[in-house]
C-alpha cells in the first residue's frame, strides 16, 4: 500500500514501507488530484513488486520511460528502480552529439574544435562523464596556460568547454557542469594590439599588385570591413555613390538579427572606390571579383607588408579594423562608430579601442599650453578654498550686475567672466 499526503505548502508525497520496513516518501509536486494518485497506485505496485522480487510488466516499464528525469531519479532514490541508463556518458559522445546538433558558421565552428582537440588531448574521448570534476577541469585550464597558451585563447576555449558541458546537463547526460565554476578570464589579449599608422598603410598599398588590392586594404583599414566576409561579399548595388554611404552585409552578426549595416564612404576610401569602380568590367557585380576568390587573404597581405619594408603585424587584418575604430570614436559618439562598426560598446573596450602614442603626446601638450609653469593648478587651489555647502553656496554665487554677464565656455568646460575685473568674492580683494 502506499498513501498520499499534501504539505501545508501544497506540496504532495506517496509514502509507503518497503521491504524492511522502513518507512519512504516520494516528493511529486503539486500535480492535478488525478495525476498524484496515479501516482500513488504506480508507487504501490513498484513497491509490491520489489518486495514479491517480481519483474515489472511492459505497461509500468512504459510508464517509467515516459519519466522526466526528475522524479525518476526520486523513485530510483528509494530503491524502487535502477539508476536510468545513459547514452553519450564519454566524452567523445558527449562532443559528437554536440557537433552534430551544432548550426553556427563556418569560422565559429573551426574555433569550438580547437577545444574540442584541447578536451581530447587532455581527457581522452573514452573518459567518462562523470568522471570529469571540477578539479579536473582546473587542471586543464592549468595545462593549457602552462603549455604557452596566452590568456585570451585560454578563456576562449574554458567558456567553449563551460557551453559544451551546459548543453550535456541541458540533455540529462549529466548532473552538474565540472567548468561553471572556472573563471574563463579576460579574452582580450593586449600584447597582440596594434595600432596601424596612416605612414604604415600607405607604404603597404604602394606595394600592393594592384587596385584591387589596394581597395580591400583601404576597405579594412579606413572603412573598418571585416575581411574576408564583409568585404568579399561587397557589390556594386551596394555603393550609393549619390547619398556617399556604403551598405555593409554582415555574416558574422547576421545570427543577431543585423545582417546589413551602412557605413560613409569616407573621402579616405572614397579615391580607391573610383579607381576600382573605372577599372571595373561591364556587368561586373562584386567590387573585388579576383580576391574574393583567395581562401586566405591573410597570407598574401603578409608579404605585401614585407615587401612594403615593414614587420607584419598580429591579426593583420583585425588590427587595422580596430585603428580605425579607435579614430573614428576620437571624433564621433561611440554609439554611431559602433553602428558603422557593426559591434557594440562592451566589444569595442574590450577588443577594438587602443591607447596610443598621440593621446599621450596630446595631453602633454595640452598641459603644456594651458601651464607653462607646470604649477597653475597648485596656485589656482590653494586661491580657492573649498566651496561651501550648498545651503550658503546659493548667496556667494549670486553676482550682481547684468544677469547675462556670465557665459559657459564648452571647450573649457568652465564658467568665465566676458568681462575683466571679476566680481567680489570669486578672488582675492588684494594680491598676496
Amino acid at each position: 500500500m502506499a498513501g498520499l499526503t499534501v504539505d501545508k505548502n501544497g506540496l504532495k508525497r506517496i509514502t509507503f514501507n518497503d521491504g524492511d520496513g522502513k518507512r519512504r516518501s516520494i516528493r511529486i509536486g503539486r500535480p492535478s488530484k488525478k495525476v498524484a494518485e496515479t501516482f500513488r497506485l504506480r508507487i504501490a505496485e513498484l513497491n509490491a513488486a520489489k518486495i514479491a522480487g517480481i519483474p515489472i510488466d511492459s505497461e509500468m516499464a512504459r510508464w517509467l520511460g515516459a519519466l522526466p528525469d526528475k522524479p525518476y531519479k526520486r523513485i530510483a532514490a528509494v530503491g524502487l528502480v535502477e539508476e536510468r541508463e545513459r547514452r553519450d556518458l564519454t566524452l567523445g559522445a558527449l562532443l559528437d552529439t554536440f557537433f552534430d546538433r551544432l548550426t553556427v558558421k563556418r569560422g565559429t565552428e573551426t574555433t569550438y574544435r580547437q577545444t574540442e582537440k584541447a578536451l581530447l588531448d587532455q581527457f581522452s574521448r573514452e573518459r567518462r562523464l562523470a568522471l570529469i570534476k571540477s578539479g579536473d577541469a582546473a587542471e586543464w585550464k592549468r595545462s593549457m596556460r602552462d603549455g604557452g597558451l596566452a590568456d585570451a585563447t585560454v578563456a576562449k576555449r574554458v567558456k567553449t568547454a563551460r557551453m559544451i558541458f551546459a548543453n550535456a546537463v541541458r540533455w540529462k547526460l549529466i548532473d552538474e557542469n565540472p567548468f561553471s565554476g572556472i573563471k574563463a578570464g579576460v579574452q582580450a589579449n593586449a600584447d597582440r594590439q596594434r595600432f596601424v599608422d596612416r605612414e604604415s598603410v600607405a607604404r603597404v598599398m604602394d606595394a600592393a599588385p594592384n587596385a584591387e588590392w589596394r581597395l580591400l586594404i583601404a576597405l579594412s583599414r579606413f572603412g573598418g570591413l571585416r575581411v574576408p566576409s564583409e568585404a568579399f561579399a561587397l557589390t556594386w548595388a551596394d555603393v550609393d555613390f549619390e547619398r556617399n554611404r556604403i551598405r555593409i552585409r554582415s555574416i558574422k552578426t547576421d545570427g543577431h538579427g543585423k545582417s546589413t549595416r551602412f557605413i560613409p564612404l569616407f573621402p579616405e576610401l572614397r579615391r580607391h572606390v573610383m579607381e576600382m569602380f573605372d577599372a571595373a568590367e561591364p556587368g561586373e557585380e562584386f567590387v573585388l571579383p579576383s580576391v574574393r576568390k583567395l581562401s586566405n587573404p591573410n597570407t598574401q597581405l603578409r608579404r605585401i607588408v614585407e615587401r612594403a619594408g615593414l614587420t607584419p603585424w598580429p591579426r593583420i587584418w583585425h588590427n587595422m579594423r580596430a585603428t580605425r575604430q579607435t579614430e573614428l570614436a576620437a571624433e564621433y559618439p561611440l554609439h554611431t562608430v559602433c553602428s558603422w562598426m557593426g559591434n557594440t560598446s562592451a566589444v569595442a573596450a574590450g577588443h577594438y579601442l587602443q591607447v596610443t602614442d598621440a593621446d599621450f603626446e596630446r595631453a602633454v601638450a595640452e598641459i603644456q599650453n594651458g601651464d607653462k609653469s607646470g604649477d597653475r593648478m597648485a596656485t589656482k587651489a590653494a586661491m580657492h578654498p573649498a566651496a561651501p555647502k550648498c545651503k550658503d553656496a546659493k548667496q556667494s554665487m549670486q553676482v550682481s550686475g547684468n544677469k547675462g554677464s556670465m557665459r559657459f565656455d564648452a571647450s573649457r568646460r568652465d564658467l568665465s567672466q566676458k568681462r575683466e575685473m571679476t566680481p567680489r568674492g570669486f578672488e582675492p580683494l588684494s594680491s598676496p
